[in-house]
């Protein structure tokens, strides 16, 4: 079984629904390693990790990989021991404030209280947005989504500061998600990816790899619907990709149905984000940057060959 550090706590990303079931983009992304590596996407053993806790659960060996909307960050792959494969969302962070304090730009936060989670590039990017533009601020730390969503509903907060994916998870939580807006500046670049530990490179080409056959597949045009129409494809990029023509498989020391069981099981990256957070789901984002990059965005995968 595949042991996975989610965030548990983010709708669209990584928690359980009403039935105990996980889902969100980070739980299809799980599901496609295991897909890849058993031929079986349901072999995964969900571990919720706070932001604080995420990498020292990675670092002490307690999961196998995190796939908790994490930012890729320099310290994170030298000091902290970390590599972060294929982004599988590229994102960057705003703000989210009530309806009704009729503000048009985080420029004009200064003074405010602003809610945010500890052990997170968002608190230190805050520092900076607040410090750059010669305003001050009163960050509210709480470690808990949960817990920070109820303090901000709750009025504790003038703002709400992460991801904006994640900002607008949380609203659609809010008893009332219309009584709350995200302002327009994005104060960062956040390209969250899945991380594996330094030490194991065959690892690291795994769960890379995944990922980018997730796209790779979007690309060709493959679905979970025609991928074994697919198989009689005569393209040969598509060909290498479902391993009718062998060696993908045997290079990543895995079953030559390593992508063709990934698509099957889980899908393409087009369909795992329109079932987890696209524009007919609460969380109602467009695809933007993550959008394939022969359609305007800079999803890209690396050749399978």
């Amino acid at each position: 079984v595949l042991i996975v550090g989610v965030n548990g706590q983010v709708f669209g990303f990584g928690m359980p629904d009403d039935k105990g079931v996980w889902k969100g983009l980070d739980v299809d992304t799980a599901k496609a390693i295991a897909a890849a590596v058993f031929g079986d996407a349901n072999k995964v053993k969900y571990v919720a990790v706070t932001a604080v806790q995420r990498l020292p659960a990675l670092q002490s060996k307690e999961i196998d990989v995190l796939c908790r909307n994490t930012t890729a960050t320099l310290v994170r792959e030298t000091t902290n021991g970390l590599n972060f494969v294929h982004v599988n969302y590229y994102d960057g962070q705003g703000f989210m404030v009530p309806k009704k304090l009729n503000l048009k730009s985080a420029k004009q936060l200064g003074g405010a209280t602003v809610c945010v989670l500890p052990g997170t590039t968002t608190e230190m990017n805050a520092a900076d947005y607040f410090r750059k533009n010669g305003m001050t601020w009163k960050p509210v730390v709480i470690e808990q989504n949960v817990e920070l969503n109820k303090a901000f509903f709750a009025g504790r907060c003038d703002s709400l500061t992460s991801d904006v994916s994640q900002l607008a998870a949380h609203r659609s939580v809010a008893p009332n998600p219309d009584d709350y807006v995200i302002l327009p500046e994005i104060i960062s670049k956040e390209p969250l990816a899945p991380v594996v530990r330094h030490g194991d490179d065959q690892w690291y080409d795994i769960v890379n790899w995944t990922v980018m056959a997730m796209i790779e597949a979007e690309e060709q045009g493959i679905t979970s619907q025609n991928v074994d129409e697919m198989l009689k494809s005569t393209d040969p990029n598509i060909q290498r990709l479902l391993g009718v023509t062998p060696g993908m498989g045997k290079a990543l020391g895995l079953d030559e149905k390593w992508a063709y069981n990934i698509i099957k099981q889980v899908g393409n990256y087009g369909e795992i984000f329109e079932r987890s957070v696209g524009k007919n789901t609460p969380l109602k984002l467009e695809r933007g940057l993550n959008e394939l990059w022969t359609k305007g965005g800079i999803m890209y995968a690396s050749p399978v060959r």
